[in-house]
C-alpha cells in the first residue's frame, strides 16, 4: 500500500492561517513569521498531499474545493492540539494565555471595555484582545475566540449561551428637544431629524431599528458605529434609537416616548465548541457572564426591581 504523505503541524498552521486571512501577508503576521517562509510551507503541504489547496490572484487566497475539505480537519487538529497543551498543563491557580474577544461597538467599548481591568487583576497571566467594531465575526475562521452577537448562529459548531435581554429607546438632546416642537404620539416622529445606521451596513437585522419605530422617518445623519451615533444624538444632531445600557448613564440624553417606543434585543455569548473548555477562554467567558449578569437594571431599566416583586 502506499505511504500516506508526510507533512509536520507548522505546515497545517500555515494552511489554516492563509485560509483564515485570505492573504499571504496577513497570515504571515499572525503566525509572526515572513510571507516566503508562509508561502514556502504552503507549498510543502500541497506538494505533500499532491493537490492545489488554494486559487492565487491579486486579490488573495481563495480556497480550492480540496483545501475546503482540508479546513475542517485541519481545524479539528488544532483544537485537539490546544485541548492537549490545556490538560497538559494539567490544573492550576493562573489563567495564562490569549484570548480575543470580539462584540459590536457599543457593548464592547461602552460596557466591556471599561471592566476588563477586573479581569486582569484576578488573572495577570492573562492577555484580553477586545475587537470591538460594528460587525459579525466568524469563530470558525478564528476572528475571535469568543463573540457577543445579537442572534444565535444558525450553523456550525458553536455553543451559544444566552447572556441578557436589553432595552432600547429614544433619545434626544434637551438642545434638540427645546428647539422643535414637542413629541407626544409616535406619528410626529417623522417630522423630526433622526439619526441611524447607514442601510447597508447594518450588519444584522436586529439593528434594522427605524421602521419599527415609524415607517416615514427618514434619517438625516447616519453611521456605522453606535458609539458615534450617540455621540451625534448628544450635540444636537437628531433623535435616535439607542441602548438603554449605554444612553441610560449618560448626560445630556432625555428619552422620548419611553412608553410608546421601547424595544428589547437579546445579547448572546457564541463560543466554538472546540476551545469552549480551555481554561483562558472559560476565564473570559465567565467573567463576562459575571458582568452581564451583575448589572440586570443597567440592560432593562426597574429588572431589580421587578426581580424583588
Amino acid at each position: 500500500m502506499p505511504l500516506p504523505p508526510r507533512f509536520d503541524w507548522d505546515d497545517l498552521q500555515a494552511f489554516l492561517a492563509v485560509a483564515r486571512t485570505g492573504r499571504l501577508t496577513a497570515g504571515a503576521r499572525r503566525l509572526g513569521v515572513d510571507h516566503t517562509t508562509l508561502g514556502r510551507r504552503i507549498a510543502a503541504l500541497e506538494g505533500a498531499l499532491a493537490v492545489p489547496l488554494f486559487h492565487r490572484d491579486p486579490t488573495g487566497y481563495a480556497l480550492t474545493t480540496e483545501g475546503e475539505r482540508l479546513l475542517g480537519v485541519a481545524e479539528a487538529m488544532e483544537a485537539l492540539a490546544l485541548r492537549a497543551l490545556d490538560q497538559a498543563a494539567g490544573p492550576r491557580e493562573e489563567v495564562a494565555g490569549v484570548v480575543r474577544v470580539g462584540a459590536p461597538d457599543g457593548f464592547g467599548g461602552y460596557f466591556l471595555a471599561p471592566r476588563m481591568a477586573e479581569l486582569g487583576r484576578r488573572h495577570p497571566g492573562l492577555e484580553v484582545q477586545l475587537v470591538a467594531m460594528p460587525r459579525l465575526f466568524s469563530l470558525s475562521r478564528r476572528e475571535a475566540d469568543i463573540a457577543i452577537a445579537l442572534s444565535q448562529p444558525e450553523h456550525g459548531r458553536m455553543h451559544a449561551r444566552r447572556l441578557t435581554d436589553y432595552e432600547l429607546g429614544l433619545y434626544a438632546a434637551p438642545a434638540y428637544l427645546a428647539a422643535h416642537p414637542g413629541i407626544t404620539d409616535p406619528a410626529q416622529l417623522a417630522a423630526h431629524r433622526f439619526v441611524a445606521y447607514i442601510d447597508d451596513l447594518i450588519f444584522t437585522p436586529e439593528l434594522d431599528y427605524i421602521p419599527q419605530v415609524h415607517r416615514d422617518i427618514r434619517p438625516m445623519f447616519k453611521s456605522s458605529s453606535l458609539i458615534a451615533q450617540m455621540r451625534a444624538i448628544q450635540a444636537g444632531t437628531g433623535i435616535g434609537v439607542l441602548p438603554c445600557f449605554m444612553a441610560g448613564q449618560e448626560q445630556g440624553l432625555c428619552r422620548v416616548l419611553p412608553e410608546a417606543v421601547r424595544l428589547i434585543r437579546t445579547l448572546w455569548l457564541l463560543v466554538h465548541s472546540d476551545l469552549r473548555t480551555l481554561a483562558p477562554v472559560r476565564a473570559a467567558a465567565d467573567f463576562i457572564v459575571e458582568q452581564v449578569a451583575g448589572a440586570p437594571s443597567l440592560f432593562i431599566p426597574g429588572a431589580e426591581v421587578a426581580a424583588a416583586d
